[in-house]
């Protein structure tokens, strides 16, 4: 069977494309191995519209179940490979007259195959991967996530006030937590492995003015320990004469690695860090080939990696979607090359 959509990723922006698919009556297939992605492990959403306070696992459930109330399964199968082949239009069903002045009449065909075997074909496709935290990979990191180690400060510093935290990075996002959690903790401590940090010298300087940030440089955080909660984290060289620091919470901001792989059988473009470029209609330089959520970066787009955004990034792919099959002609950014 041919389907005019089929999404790569299960996450917020990949089940909002779905939703948003169905409701424009375009036949798809979802394949998520975790639905809800990274935004269940958050202990608590106090940001997105609609709820005062809801627990992440809670909130991607109904989007779950808001994707299957309208017939779609998602398909928790991994996908192994991705490629496109070239088929006639009429086997498309599409009106070769509508096609771009001079193309042949022929079209792309998606083809998807899982892990086990099966293939399936489409029209187009959404990638929506996602992008995993880059973690510190020590002990302790796994085990008192969400209850005390964080990834988002945006997300959880609320919980902190009047706490005691650390930001382990040196990065401009490092320094923008930071400054963030200051907002709200007591006490902020940004650890960095290096003498200096990388971030612009605007973040610098907005640092060196908050009162409440105390700067650890040359120094790792190798252990957090705790009971319940987080309690303290094991530095690698003595600080203020102890290789113990008493907290109550670690954020850790070292970066994202974009799950991009899949994208390179493709053809689509990526940036230096391995991110999908888009155009603003969620568009790759693959014509039939979308992306939304954390796996793209747009030129002149404020880095904002909240469940928010990826949602409206998937709404915004998956309408990108229908107009793509309902004229089969590109807009006049489709095929334009793009850069970040």
């Amino acid at each position: 069977m041919l389907y005019d959509l089929i999404i790569i990723g299960a996450g917020p922006a990949g089940l909002t494309a779905s939703i948003y698919a169905s409701r424009y009556k375009i036949n798809h297939l979802i394949f998520g191995i975790e639905p809800g992605g990274q935004a269940s492990l958050a202990p608590m959403v106090e940001n997105y519209p609609g709820f005062l306070s809801i627990k992440g696992a809670e909130l991607m459930q109904r989007f779950v179940e808001q994707v299957g109330n309208y017939g779609v399964k998602i398909r928790q199968e991994k996908v192994a490979e991705l490629k496109s082949k070239v088929q006639s239009f009429d086997k498309l069903r599409i009106d070769p007259e509508q096609s771009r002045t001079g193309q042949s009449p022929k079209s792309k065909v998606f083809l998807v195959k899982t892990a086990d075997g099966q293939e399936y074909q489409a029209r187009t496709l959404i990638l929506a991967m996602g992008a995993a935290f880059r973690k510190l990979d020590i002990p302790g990191e796994d085990k008192f996530l969400g209850r005390g180690v964080s990834y988002c400060a945006t997300c959880d510093a609320p919980f902190f006030k009047e706490k005691t935290v650390a930001v382990v990075g040196g990065g401009d996002c490092a320094i923008a937590e930071a400054l963030h959690l200051a907002l709200f903790a007591k006490k902020v401590y940004l650890i960095h492995r290096r003498g200096e940090f990388r971030a612009e010298p605007a973040w610098i300087e907005k640092l060196e003015k908050e009162p409440k940030i105390e700067k650890i440089l040359e120094n790792q955080v190798m252990e957090i320990k705790g009971t319940e909660r987080v309690k303290e984290v094991a530095l690698e060289k003595p600080y203020k004469e102890s290789n113990s620091l008493p907290l109550d919470g670690v954020f850790v901001e070292i970066g994202h690695i974009p799950s991009s792989v899949l994208t390179r059988q493709l053809g689509v473009e990526l940036n230096d860090d391995g991110y999908v470029k888009i155009t603003p209609e969620m568009e790759t330089n693959v014509l039939g080939v979308f992306a939304a959520g954390d796996l793209v970066e747009m030129t002149g787009r404020t880095i904002f990696r909240q469940l928010i955004a990826a949602s409206a990034d998937g709404a915004r792919a998956a309408a990108s979607v229908y107009h793509y099959l309902r004229k089969n002609t590109p807009s006049p950014s489709w095929g334009r090359k793009v850069s970040i």
